[in-house]
């Protein structure tokens, strides 16, 4: 039977055969949706009309189609790095340090080159709290990255090919690698300090081609294979990217 939550922003629940399901209250949410992400979960939004009771019941119909997003999704976590001290990653201009201290707290340093993250001496690093703090380091050392490189970029390519925008704006978001508004301004993901030069030039030059033409039609990518060349394979080869795997 389902249960009744009142007054509730987000609660976790356990479905059998699934799991850990989390529904959470969305004021944007115009109707109930599910979503199946790496490292996420399953996560059911929720509109402010629409009562708890009924997002759990959604979930029982729609069982099948979780699980095999499940499947896929934990395909996915197996991608994800485990850090650990003896762990060489970088990431454009940074080279991860673990060390440990003697304080209860878990902080990060990046200067010198390095992003430095220390954590409890009593931990392992293979926690799941110890791993979940340097994800997010290494996320802001791509913030950091990405707000002194990526606009130069833009500026670079805007210049060299005669496109005009108005300013770029860095962001985390989910589920794109950069986007273009209505104004000309340049929208741009911090993980695309994670892609290679190519791909990363790439979607670049995409958003700014969206400048001139708003949508992906015929004259769009005529206009990005004049300036990048072999936008399709380009395009397709971003697919293999995934913005939540590192």
């Amino acid at each position: 039977m389902p249960t009744t939550f009142l007054k509730l922003s987000s609660v976790n629940v356990h479905i059998d055969g699934i799991g850990k399901v989390l529904i959470e209250r969305s004021d944007k949410a115009k109707r109930i949706s599910i979503s199946v992400r790496p490292l996420k979960g399953i996560r059911v939004a929720v509109p402010p009309h629409i009562s708890f009771d009924k997002a759990e019941q959604l979930i029982y119909t729609k069982a099948d189609w979780i699980k095999e997003h499940q499947t896929r999704m934990q395909e996915q976590e197996t991608k994800v790095t485990t850090y650990d001290p003896d762990t060489e990653f970088k990431t454009r201009f940074h080279t991860l340090r673990l060390l440990t201290h003697a304080q209860y707290n878990m902080r990060c340093v990046i200067e010198g080159g390095y992003v430095n993250v220390f954590y409890p001496a009593f931990k392992n690093a293979s926690e799941p709290e110890v791993q979940k703090f340097i994800r997010k380091s290494i996320e802001e050392t791509y913030r950091k990255e990405a707000k002194e490189y990526l606009p130069q970029r833009v500026a670079f390519f805007a210049e060299r090919f005669g496109f005009e925008y108005q300013t770029v704006f860095i962001k985390n978001a989910k589920s794109r690698w950069g986007s273009c508004s209505h104004t000309n301004n340049i929208n741009l993901n911090l993980h695309l300090m994670r892609l290679p030069d190519a791909l990363c030039d790439y979607v670049i030059l995409h958003e700014l081609a969206h400048t001139v033409e708003k949508n992906h039609g015929p004259r769009f990518w005529k206009l990005l294979d004049k300036v990048c060349g072999n936008s399709k394979a380009l395009d397709k080869k971003l697919k293999d990217y995934r913005i939540s795997i590192f």
